[in-house]
């Protein structure tokens, strides 16, 4: 998950940094920009994230009219985005469609229908900003994941702790501090991928 502040290099950089290491997924997620900044931004990089690895998938927040004019492979929702079922039928089929949430069972059926994944936050503590929300910790995690569709932690998540939500019942995590805050993105990205691998096995989805 992209997050321009939080960044110790330059973003499209870090972004291809970090998917050259085994990144599979980018969130673009930079909620002060809006219009043709965050198209701009979203071209940049999505070419970024391409030239990286081609198969990489790149989604925004909220925004389906920056899905849709940058070719973008989907759009994460939130409180404050389109009903999932307005945004399934703008972008198709095809699309990856997910949801924020904050507590098990949060997505109603019918919204649930329409998505193509869920995000749990916040698991630990946030690395990239401060806690506002009580950590949910890996038992809900567990509960959570539970669900039809798969489940991606977020919320403090590192090399470190990663393997745990896979063993949890996680199908992928989401990370913003872990890569972008560090020294070296593709170096923290790589320890990440490895933790992931060498955790239990995920359901069947992507992780990232």
């Amino acid at each position: 998950m992209t997050d321009r502040a939080a960044s110790r290099r330059p973003l499209a950089d870090a972004v291809a940094a970090a998917v050259s290491a085994g990144v599979d997924w980018v969130q673009i997620r930079e909620k002060d920009l809006e219009g043709g900044a965050l198209l701009a931004l979203a071209d940049s990089l999505a070419a970024a994230a391409r030239r990286a690895n081609p198969a990489v998938r790149v989604l925004v927040n909220r925004r389906i009219d920056v899905a849709l004019a940058a070719a973008l492979d989907g759009v994460h929702l939130g409180f404050d985005a389109a009903p999932p079922v307005l945004a399934r039928r703008l972008l198709g089929a095809g699309a990856l469609l997910g949801l924020a949430t904050h507590a098990p069972g949060e997505a109603s059926p019918a919204e649930q229908a329409e998505l193509s994944y869920l995000q749990l936050a916040p698991i630990f503590p946030p690395l990239s900003k401060p806690l506002v929300r009580a950590p949910l910790g890996l038992a809900v995690l567990a509960r959570a994941s539970r669900a039809k569709l798969p489940v991606f932690a977020q919320g403090g998540i590192e090399a470190a702790n990663a393997a745990a939500c896979i063993e949890a019942g996680a199908a992928g995590v989401a990370v913003t501090g872990a890569i972008l805050a560090a020294d070296d993105p593709g170096a923290a990205a790589a320890k990440l991928r490895r933790a992931l691998d060498e955790a239990a096995p995920a359901p069947a989805a992507a992780r990232r």
